[in-house]
């Protein structure tokens, strides 16, 4: 039994997931987030094997074939995504938290490989809001938008398959809410019995 949790935190392009999740791991060296695989081009400012493994299409279809995800998905009909089973068991198994920041698709998939893993959702707080940050980006025009806000609001619709909901208004209090769901899990009766078995047995010795 793993003594670290399995988190997926999945959000509609614009969402601000991405950032919530980085400030988190930057202020909490228990948490780590597992790099994913993806065809999708770089964008500007990412980093190979820190934003994503980018990799061409025949290697990811290579690693399809040998079973090498733990997940994976094809979005927006051409890129694929998959999260690598390499690394996490490991991780997991040291007490580590591991976050998988992926689509609902993907984290459909972990949630029946793992049913004990616990399914995070981060919404804006308004269709308008979403739409001014991916116009902010700069990097597409109204027709690309427009397809993914199209994208975006059937991806909403599945938030209702997550375990906490988090609004991203305001990012700090978005943050303060992202840690808190962190904490709880830690807390719970059955992490508590993993992490502190000897004291807990102390406690109670005649």
């Amino acid at each position: 039994m793993h003594i670290g949790t399995l988190y997926t935190v999945s959000a509609p392009s614009g969402a601000g997931k991405t950032s919530l999740v980085k400030m988190l791991v930057d202020s909490d060296n228990q948490v780590t987030v597992s790099v994913s695989h993806t065809t999708r081009a770089k964008r500007p400012g990412e980093t190979h094997g820190v934003d994503y493994h980018f990799v061409e299409r025949d290697k990811f279809v290579s690693m399809l074939e040998r079973d090498a995800f733990f997940e994976h998905a094809q979005v927006y009909g051409d890129n694929y995504y998959g999260t690598a089973k390499a690394g996490i068991e490991e991780v997991l198994s040291s007490g580590r938290d591991v976050i998988l920041e992926i689509d609902w698709q993907g984290a459909e998939q972990v949630r029946r490989l793992c049913p004990d893993a616990i399914g995070i959702f981060i919404l804006p707080p308004s269709q308008e809001a979403l739409r001014e940050r991916l116009t902010g980006r700069g990097q597409d025009d109204l027709a690309v938008i427009d397809r993914r806000m199209d994208q975006a609001i059937d991806e909403m619709t599945h938030y209702v398959e997550a375990d906490y909901l988090v609004i991203n208004d305001n990012f700090d209090q978005a943050l303060t809410e992202l840690r808190a769901i962190i904490t709880a899990q830690r807390l719970r009766l059955e992490q508590q019995q993993l992490r502190h078995g000897v004291l807990l047995k102390a406690l109670l010795r005649h």
